[in-house]
């Protein structure tokens, strides 16, 4: 074949690949939103997730009695001194505890929910250390040798805590507490400086971690240190295929919608996100519209002086960033005043929006 044959051949083939480009529908953009569509309140979705019926009882069964199997090995593991991170789909909840439950019944286990939105882990490492302090105390009790160490632990510091846990007396050399924690990637966990806190508890000699991790990105908490020396993991893929019920319970449902109680949610999270300033600011226009029920809105010159006279913004191409960001949300809308002037309006009720100003305010 000709080589110029070819070459017509391929200009023919891309002229008729852009011909059906600039004819068809492909290349026309959807102007639907994710608001237009009528979704069910997040009760009746939860609902619904509640009443599905589990299938693969039997595999699943078969799976989990595979991992019990390999109980003892966990155990002998956090003896030598590693943590265990489970990873893989599923909720490994109940998996965790069944094994903290029939394996671990010689030493102090402290549950940690990590999937919580808030948790205090100051309070964490007083109640590790006062299980230690018990699980010494029984043993001092049967050799007939007295205590050393003064309670309570909610006046010592955190260094004087894990000194405490760090140290090594050879008659508590086996003697460690069992930190189990629910999604150590969880939100409430998940900033540097609480894995750094984690990753120092870790380290002590007198404690052992188990964890589990669902996030895809979990590795990038740690650095090379924290993974080999101070958590020191054992990795174990352990999929259940257990619905996460309980790790969701505190997450907005992408497909729950139209509820009040949801949209101030969903308000929130995206308003937590944005700068003081700009909260600031969208809680002057909520005042406003809930002090005036009957108005079409409030004024976007009126809305500009209270906010330069808070001290809010300096100048109106400040205001209009922050315009510019809530209506990208679709957190504020614009609609025409009677006297022709633009106004701007909450497209929440006034319930909505009381609970979208106390979820902001915490």
């Amino acid at each position: 074949m000709d080589i110029n044959d070819v070459d017509d051949e391929e200009f023919g083939f891309s002229r008729n690949y852009f011909l059906a480009k600039e004819s068809g529908t492909s290349g026309k953009k959807s102007g639907s939103k994710l608001f237009d569509i009528d979704l069910v309140s997040e009760e009746e979705l939860r609902a619904a997730v509640q009443d599905l019926e589990p299938k693969h009882e039997k595999e699943v069964e078969a799976l989990m009695n595979s991992y019990r199997s390999s109980y003892q090995e966990w155990v002998f593991e956090l003896r030598c001194g590693f943590g265990l991170l489970m990873y893989g789909f599923g909720s490994k909840k109940m998996l965790l505890e069944d094994f903290a439950s029939t394996a671990l019944k010689e030493y102090s286990v402290l549950v940690v929910n990590g999937y919580l939105p808030s948790v205090n882990i100051k309070q964490v490492l007083i109640a590790v250390a006062e299980l230690f302090w018990d699980q010494i105390e029984i043993k001092r009790k049967t050799t007939g040798s007295l205590s050393k160490v003064d309670q309570p632990f909610n006046s010592k510091s955190t260094e004087d805590m894990f000194a405490f846990l760090d140290g090594s007396p050879s008659e508590e050399h086996d003697s460690f507490v069992c930190v189990l924690i629910h999604n150590i990637d969880g939100t409430g966990l998940r900033d540097p400086e609480t894995q750094q806190f984690l990753a120092q508890m870790a380290s002590c000699s007198h404690i052992r971690i188990v964890a589990s991790v669902d996030h895809v990105n979990t590795s990038l908490l740690w650095d090379k240190k924290m993974v080999h020396t101070q958590f020191n993991w054992c990795y174990h893929h352990v999929p259940t295929f257990a619905p996460y019920k309980a790790e969701t319970m505190f997450h907005p449902l992408i497909l729950a919608h139209s509820g009040s109680g949801q949209n101030a949610k969903t308000a929130a999270i995206v308003l937590q996100s944005l700068t003081p300033n700009a909260q600031s600011v969208f809680k002057v226009l909520a005042e406003y519209q809930m002090a005036h029920p009957d108005d079409e809105g409030m004024v976007v010159n009126n809305l500009y002086t209270i906010c330069r006279e808070r001290f809010l913004v300096s100048s109106q191409v400040t205001l209009n960033s922050h315009l510019t960001e809530f209506k990208d949300h679709e957190l504020v809308k614009t609609r025409k005043h009677s006297d022709g002037q633009d106004c701007l309006y909450i497209p929440l009720t006034n319930e909505a929006i009381e609970k979208l100003l106390t979820e902001i305010s915490q």
